[in-house]
């Protein structure tokens, strides 16, 4: 299995299961004992919530233990429903022999009958609950990663298959490259220089493209890992390309079918019975992304909670100022290149977009980005919202809905994304923060280049306590007005 999205379901379904469990416990306790069972579990010289989360905890290890927390290729209703019920089985069996052995003062027969029903009932309907909703996500295409495939013969069409025998992890085949064919470049080229296009005779029908053309197919496209999975008669290509992926931040898989071997660095591990070797070229720790997300999740809801005054206030006096739209909306450029709407509160003039080309000359920033001091364009509300940063509050509903972080890189134009170097696009291997390094170490700095070595030194250091750090340093630079 491909550990990093098999280890953010599992940890999903867990926390689901333990969840579940509690409330299950607490429902049979309050149907049995009544408004006060609480007390009525205390008489017994037994905490119910330690009781509960010990019992939370069995029924999670028992599903562990059974596999019921593999992904399967071919899942079945009816099997699922039988292992649920042999885990609930299990159980049963090891409570009644804790109660035995230690000897606890008499529970309730009846209790522990309808808890072990109910759990019965409550993990089958949960099951059924979250593989619709991942259905219905899925097929909406949220939270989809898209995967291209270096390669058109039978090996990269085998590994497209074997990951959509896996709809629940959520990895898309976003199409294919076609092997290499005469006057494609020596596989040893550079890897700063970009493989250019053959240009003697078209890819097959099907296809993004031939590999030569790898590079301008990462920039037009959407692309979160590439699988290389070439014939043995092309493996001089695998290091080289990799060595382009790197350049990206992307993720590199390589399947190790017959007569290809691994490159230096990565792990190796098993994808549905198949070995395939991983080289990250970004943040891939399953658990901290899943943490990251989470802290971002209940920080922006609470933000919202406790700003929603500001929010008011703020709205009133840009509607009394210009009697414009209160909100600015703007398209930028997200994790591997997609696109959202970025919202602010409007601190500009309606028509600010169209005048920026005349502004053009009086850009501060060496390099694809715009900023200028004193902007005529801001309004006097706009400069007090920009001095606070007060603006950038409404960019956590972005986060809410996982266009961004609280932390992580600017987002970016698409102008300017256009005129990235290779180097630069490293820092869309992450999603952009409403808050992050450059903002509190480098904002005033005048050299994008700077500011793109900032974000990726981010990038590679990144941990839930640097996140929380530059948290922290963020409210002292927004009071002081920087």
């Amino acid at each position: 299995m491909i550990r990093r999205h098999a280890t953010a379901l599992r940890i999903a379904l867990a926390i689901l299961d333990f969840v579940a469990a509690i409330a299950v416990f607490v429902a049979v306790s309050f149907l049995r004992f009544g408004p006060d069972w609480i007390t009525s579990w205390e008489s017994a010289a037994t905490s119910p919530w330690l009781l509960a989360g010990a019992y939370a905890a069995s029924w999670v290890a028992i599903l562990w233990l059974l596999g019921l927390y593999r992904m399967r290729a071919r899942w079945a209703w009816r099997t699922e429903v039988l292992d649920l019920l042999r885990a609930v089985f299990i159980v049963a069996i090891l409570t009644f022999a804790t109660l035995f052995v230690i000897k606890l003062p008499d529970v309730s027969r009846l209790f522990l009958v309808g808890l072990f029903a109910a759990q019965a009932v409550v993990a089958v309907g949960s099951r059924g609950v979250l593989r619709f909703l991942l259905r219905r996500a899925r097929e909406g295409g949220r939270n989809s990663r898209f995967v291209l495939v270096v390669g058109h013969g039978e090996s990269a069409h085998e590994f497209a298959r074997r990951v959509e025998r896996y709809p629940y992890l959520g990895l898309r085949i976003a199409g294919f490259l076609a092997d290499p064919g005469p006057g494609d470049p020596h596989p040893e080229a550079p890897a700063s220089e970009p493989m250019p296009d053959a240009g003697i005779e078209p890819p097959p029908a099907g296809t993004l493209g031939r590999i030569g053309e790898i590079e301008s197919v990462l920039r037009l496209n959407v692309i979160d890992e590439v699988a290389i999975c070439l014939s043995p008669e092309h493996a001089a290509y695998v290091e080289p390309i990799a060595r382009i992926c790197e350049e990206y931040g992307l993720i590199v898989r390589i399947p190790l079918f017959a007569g290809i071997s691994a490159v230096p660095g990565g792990r190796v591990e098993d994808f549905d019975g198949l070995r395939i070797q991983t080289l990250s070229y970004g943040p891939d720790r399953a658990i901290g992304l899943i943490s990251k997300r989470f802290i971002d999740v209940v920080g922006a809801i609470a933000a919202l909670v406790v700003c929603s005054p500001i929010l008011a206030a703020a709205a009133v006096a840009i509607w009394a100022d210009g009697r414009g739209p209160i909100f600015f909306r703007q398209q930028r450029v997200g994790l591997r290149g997609r696109q959202f709407r970025l919202v602010k509160l409007r601190t500009m003039v309606p028509d600010a977009e169209e005048q920026r080309l005349a502004l053009g000359s009086r850009n501060e920033i060496s390099g694809p980005a715009f900023k200028v001091t004193d902007d005529p364009r801001v309004t006097r509300v706009g400069r007090l919202l920009r001095r606070s940063s007060l603006d950038e509050i409404p960019q956590f509903w972005n986060v809410i809905v996982g266009e961004m972080s609280i932390v992580g890189p600017r987002p970016p134009l698409p102008d300017e994304v256009a005129a990235y170097d290779v180097w630069h696009r490293r820092r869309l291997s992450m999603k952009p923060g409403i808050t992050g390094l450059w903002q509190i170490s480098a904002r005033r700095e005048e050299e994008f280049d700077r500011w793109v070595r900032i974000d990726l030194d981010y990038i590679d250091r990144w941990s839930i306590w640097l996140d929380l750090k530059i948290m922290l340093r963020t409210v002292p630079a927004m009071l002081e007005g920087r």
